[in-house]
């Protein structure tokens, strides 16, 4: 059996260059590839294009590949929690393409199965659909979207074996799967590593021949984005 299991995360992100475009999984900051964006900070790749439901925080998650400028443009959905970002998109120093949600992962999803391009109604008649072929079917107007085209994809999962099946736990089974295999080269990160044959199949969400390399983290903060707390009654 073929194994796609590296040493580390150094080996894992090996070939990563200045300009390249990146999917990274995750939503919120749940779900996120931690060491592998704390190893591109290290390597200090520059000019990236990033394709991300959203941007992290500012002192987290891709918040701090923003912090050093390593980023050139971002592929987003949701932006909010991250004021580096909202000041570099107002200045113009980051390029910002705002993207539906839904329509975002179907363009990872599209990039996954060989699809080039789709239909959808979302953004139909606002400036999401600006230099974009529009098309009617069924008397009701689609915007045409076209598949991610991506270097790498770096996604977290839970639990994955050395032959490069993966299994997603709870809601970090979000952007994730979708980015699986969509781009020339996918990592993955796991919390726990196992010998193949290991993982009872009926439980692979992801099977390995969507993943070129895996490897096992070494820590894992889990932060939480927002937490709130009730007032105790006492």
């Amino acid at each position: 059996m073929i194994s796609k299991k590296v040493d580390n995360v150094q080996e894992a992100l090996d070939g990563v260059q200045d300009g390249m475009t990146i999917m990274l999984g995750g939503f919120g900051l749940c779900g996120i590839p931690e060491n592998s964006i704390s190893e591109l900070v290290k390597k200090d790749v520059k000019h990236l294009t990033c394709i991300s439901n959203n941007a992290g925080v500012d002192d987290f998650g891709l918040g701090l590949l923003l912090q050093k400028k390593q980023i050139d443009k971002m592929i987003s959905s949701y932006v909010g929690e991250n004021a580096e970002f909202e000041r570099q998109m107002l200045s113009g120093e980051l390029e910002v393409i705002l993207t539906p949600q839904g329509t975002l992962a179907e363009k990872c999803r599209a990039a996954q199965v060989g699809i080039p391009a789709f239909f959808t109604p979302a953004g139909y008649g606002t400036e999401v659909a600006e230099g974009k072929e529009t098309r009617e079917f069924d008397g009701k107007m689609y915007v045409m979207e076209e598949a991610f085209k991506a270097d790498f994809s770096i996604v977290k999962a839970w639990k994955g074996d050395e032959a490069g099946n993966l299994i997603f736990k709870g809601t970090a089974r979000n952007f994730n799967p979708l980015m699986c295999g969509a781009a020339k080269i996918t990592v993955a990160e796991v919390e726990e590593l196992v010998p193949a044959g290991e993982l009872d199949p009926n439980e692979i969400h992801i099977p390995g021949i969507f993943v070129q390399r895996i490897f096992q983290g070494e820590s894992f903060e889990k932060r939480i984005e927002q937490r709130t707390v009730r007032e105790s009654n006492a």
